[in-house]
Order: structure tokens, then sequence, then C-alpha cells
């Protein structure tokens, strides 16, 4: 079995749609549940969900019997942060907040080893090379690397060109809620300049050759954004699931009147 090779990141350049579902419940059991449910990526949250790196290790572990990629977000461009997910298993990593080139570039160095990049050298200790059992891990590593950069904020738009160009970074995506606060319109991520400047940002990175994506919840909206090229799309959150599920199943039974005494089955 080929451990190694990154097929989202295959499927990516060949332009192939990946359907992705949020991942922010930090927790190995649920993320299972939904690795099983048909979606091509899961995003393993660790910048808004209270995940650490255990948890992160343990949703790795339990969804890589299925057939769906996973995608983790450290919490900051940090290489520190980074080297260890990596070293857990991760090959696909979206980083948070890019707003310039040189935030892309230290992004890329991050996953790659030596001369390539800054990545410390720790595979004996590391699920990531299955303890040194894959074959020339060191040698083969930094090809299967997927960089995706998340963009939300206007700074970041106004460099996405040049963000675009750094060798390495495979794809951007962009963050809906950041970048309607930064652009003034605090909670509303549908507001029509949000959505005008969302729409010129995927035509932008899709021009470049490069993946675009984002995460909608609203499935015409996602459609739409496919239909712009975009080829990472997320189409959900778990939490955000499972929540409006119990409060609509819990809302059914608002109107339940108590049994008048004396009518009740005892």
């Amino acid at each position: 079995m080929d451990i190694l090779t990154n097929t989202f990141k295959q499927a990516l350049r060949d332009r192939q749609p990946q359907i992705g579902l949020w991942a922010g419940l930090a927790s190995a059991y649920t993320s299972e549940i939904v690795a099983g449910a048909g979606f091509d990526w899961l995003l393993i949250d660790g910048e808004h969900a209270p995940n650490t790196l255990q948890t992160t290790l343990s949703q790795l572990q339990s969804v890589a019997a299925y057939p769906v990629a996973a995608v983790v977000r450290p919490a900051w461009n940090d290489p520190v942060q980074i080297k260890q997910i990596l070293d857990t298993g991760a090959q696909t990593l979206l980083v948070p907040m890019i707003q310039s080139a040189d935030e892309a570039r230290a992004a890329v160095a991050a996953v790659r080893y030596p001369p390539a990049g800054i990545r410390g050298v720790g595979s004996a200790l590391a699920r990531s090379s299955r303890w040194n059992r894959i074959p020339n891990y060191l040698e083969r590593a930094n090809d299967q690397m997927c960089v995706l950069v998340q963009i939300e904020t206007p700074a970041g738009l106004a460099a996405l060109d040049e963000i675009l160009a750094v060798e390495g970074v495979d794809g951007a995506f962009i963050g809906p809620a950041d970048l309607s606060a930064g652009m003034g319109y605090l909670g509303q991520p549908d507001h029509p300049e949000v959505l005008k400047t969302i729409d010129d940002a995927i035509t932008r990175i899709v021009r470049s050759g490069k993946a675009a994506g984002i995460l909608h919840g609203g499935v015409a909206q996602a459609k739409h954004y496919l239909e712009l090229g975009a080829t990472f799309v997320a189409v959900g959150v778990d939490a955000i699931l499972l929540a409006r599920a119990a409060e609509n199943l819990a809302a059914q039974f608002k109107d339940v009147k108590p049994v008048a005494a004396g009518k009740g089955p005892y």
C-alpha cells in the first residue's frame, strides 16, 4: 500500500473537484464518522477548534482507513508547530492568515527538508515515515507536501498575485469570515461586496493555475464557486451540522402538551 503519495495534491493538479467537510469537534470518534460519509477531504482545524497535537494525531489515525484526505490547519504559520504536525503524518496543510509572498515562502520552507526548506529531521520518531519504514522517506517527502495558503484579509488580497507566484504554493483558500470583517462587514460574509470580492479572487487564483478553495455551507453558493473553477470546496462544518440538527429535532417537540391527571397509561 502506497501511503506516501499525496493523492489529494494530485487531484488538485488534475483540476478534479474535491468536496470537503470541516472537522471542528476535536474528536477522533466524530471525525471517523464523517470520514466514511463520502467526502473527498476533511479539514482538521487547529486554529479555531480546541485541537491539540495529540487530538490531531488521533484524528489522522482514525480517518486513515477511509478514502478521504486529511487536511490540517495549524493555529498559525509557525515552523515549530508545522514540524510537529507533519511528523504526526499530515501531508496537506491549510496555513491561515497569509498576507504576503514572504509569509507564503515561510510556509513552504516549513514543510520541506533542507536544502529546500527548514523542516527538522526526526523521521525515526515520526508516524509520517512510519518510523523509517517507508523507503527513502527523507528523499521523497518534500514532493508530497501540499501547501494551501489562506487569504482572508484585504492585505492578503492585495498581495494575492505575488503569493500565487511563490514556488511550492499549491493553492489558495479564501476565508469569508475574516475577509468580510476586514472589509468592514463583520458577521456578513454574504454581503454583496464581499461576494463580489470573493468571485474576483477565485477567478484570479484559477487563472494563475493554482487550486482555489473556500468554505461555504450553502449548497447553491458552493456550487457557484465550483462553477468558477474552485477545486477544493468545503460544504459544511461538523459542529454546525450537529447543532442545527439537534435544534431542529428539539423544536419539533416544543408544542407537546402535559398529560392531564388520570389520563396517562399508569
